[in-house]
């Protein structure tokens, strides 16, 4: 009898296996399909919102970007980390600059597990090589074009821009540049090294799980911090004429070992730049990972009050804003923060940002520099696109910009322009308060219309999903590309 019920198994277990499965997949399928078709509408109409705005081919876009800029180095972090035998530790720590691999090990557990996007200066040249030379021929390793100005003005160029870059490059720097990026800036023998130790969501190292994929860098830069090219950048600026001027890749000065007033005095320079600039010039700020609070304070004096544009990402808006309420820097914020929060953190920006400036302007003498009024705000995180623009500011065409952002951040982080459904998915949620406040507002996501746009006080705020990119080819960059991106569609 035992062996008559073995062998009927054996005989129908495999036809029933498979009618399990059937019956699985019958089940599931109308799911996915529902999935896939709402995947398909969004993407269908963020291009068409990105689409009411064209470039014009006949008269290109004059955009200037400054400064620096350098050969990244790209590896899976993990591997690197395991390759030079350096072990997970037990104390996760903040370390504003990198001294040794214990502070090396800690640092990077600290913002591994939270997938929270970092950049920190190695004082330890030896060590710095070493990495380098480790990750040379690490499987898997790209070189690329790095630094926030290349990226940004790549970008740019891409979309049908005219670009004046600031920086100083190598010869084989610059041959890589689009036709449409001219250069202003001394030649180098060998241009700076940054190392990308990218990681994807899920990646296990020692007992660290990562929330989400993303990427630590590290450099050890010698040129980048001195912003050598500013005073070349300014001379072709005068005959360039640009519609918008950028300035990104600042970071690059925080915790560096200058002189004492040295730093102090190269911004000073940067801040007699832009606000020779004419008035009818859009400034745009690219904020970055700051961890030395004063540099953030230099930057509320020097910079900020000349931009009229800021860009940021969801770490480092919580840290301005900290630093603007009179509070210590935010070294690790929520890397996946809800809808309502991020649009709280822009308003009180925007407000107080204003207000500075406001504040500024009155109490300068008639001929004195003015602080340009913050007219514009893009925050860019995994999940969404936010913009705040002023009524009335010269930036343009806001809803379709937040589309352009939004798909930007796929196109980026996948390495393809064109965007695949099957590769992508939304973690936004299907409606989002547009404030924490008590009895506020809650927008559903609409898949034929996924841009929110409304109206509050004296400007207009957009919301767009991303289509988070599930095969990942690489992080770094993103902000910058998403940011530049943004902007080309609103000069």
């Amino acid at each position: 009898m035992e062996r008559d019920g073995r062998t009927s198994w054996m005989k129908y277990g495999p036809v029933l296996s498979l009618f399990v499965v059937f019956l699985a997949f019958w089940f599931r399928a109308p799911q996915n399909a529902d999935l896939d078709d709402r995947l398909d509408t969004v993407l269908s109409s963020l291009l068409r919102a990105e689409g009411k705005v064209g470039m014009n081919d006949v008269a290109r876009p004059k955009v200037a970007v400054g400064f620096g800029g350098c050969v990244d180095l790209l590896v899976d972090g993990v591997s690197l980390l395991n390759k030079i035998g350096l072990p997970s530790t037990d104390q996760p720590l903040h370390h504003d600059l990198l001294e040794n691999e214990v502070q090396l090990a800690q640092s990077f557990a600290y913002f591994f597990a939270p997938g929270a996007a970092a950049e920190r200066f190695m004082l330890n040249d030896t060590l710095f090589s070493e990495l380098v030379e480790a990750s040379r021929d690490l499987p898997g390793n790209r070189w690329a074009v790095g630094g926030n100005a290349p990226v940004m003005a790549g970008r740019m160029a891409t979309e049908g821009c005219d670009v004046l870059l600031g920086g100083s490059f190598s010869p084989d720097f610059t041959d890589v540049l689009s036709q449409h990026i001219t250069v202003a800036g001394n030649i180098l023998e060998e241009p700076d090294i940054h190392l990308i130790l990218e990681y994807p969501s899920g990646a296990s190292w020692g007992h660290y799980t990562s929330r989400r994929a993303n990427r630590y860098i590290i450099h050890s830069d010698e040129h980048n911090p001195y912003l050598d090219s500013m005073a070349a950048f300014a001379e072709n600026l005068k005959g360039f004429e640009p519609d918008l001027l950028v300035v990104g890749g600042l970071q690059m000065m925080d915790n560096f070992p200058f002189q004492s007033g040295e730093r102090d005095a190269l911004l000073s320079r940067l801040a007699d730049l832009l606000s020779s600039s004419s008035p009818q010039i859009g400034v745009h700020f690219e904020m970055a990972s700051f961890v030395e609070e004063s540099i953030m304070e230099e930057l509320l004096h020097y910079v900020i009050p000349h931009a009229d544009s800021l860009g940021m990402n969801e770490q480092e808006l919580p840290n301005l804003l900290s630093l603007l309420k009179g509070s210590n820097i935010t070294v690790l914020s929520d890397p996946n923060p809800r809808v309502a929060t991020v649009l709280d953190q822009m308003r009180e920006v925007y407000r107080i940002v204003n207000l500075r400036s406001k504040d500024a302007n009155a109490e300068s003498d008639t001929n004195g520099a003015k602080a340009k009024p913050l007219t514009r705000l893009h925050v860019h995180t995994l999940a969404f696109q936010a913009m705040i623009v002023t009524h009335g500011s010269k930036w343009k065409n806001t809803m379709s910009a937040t589309a352009k952002a939004s798909l930007t951040a796929n196109r980026h982080v996948c390495g393809s322009d064109d965007i695949d459904p099957s590769k992508a998915r939304l973690i936004m949620d299907d409606s989002f308060s547009v404030s924490r406040r008590e009895g506020s507002q809650r927008i559903a996501l609409q898949e034929t219309r996924p841009v929110s746009c409304w109206d509050e006080e004296d400007y207009e705020i957009c919301v767009a999903p991303v289509l988070v990119c599930t095969e990942v080819y690489q992080t770094a960059g993103g902000g910058d590309n998403v940011s530049a991106a943004g902007l080309v569609l609103q000069i």
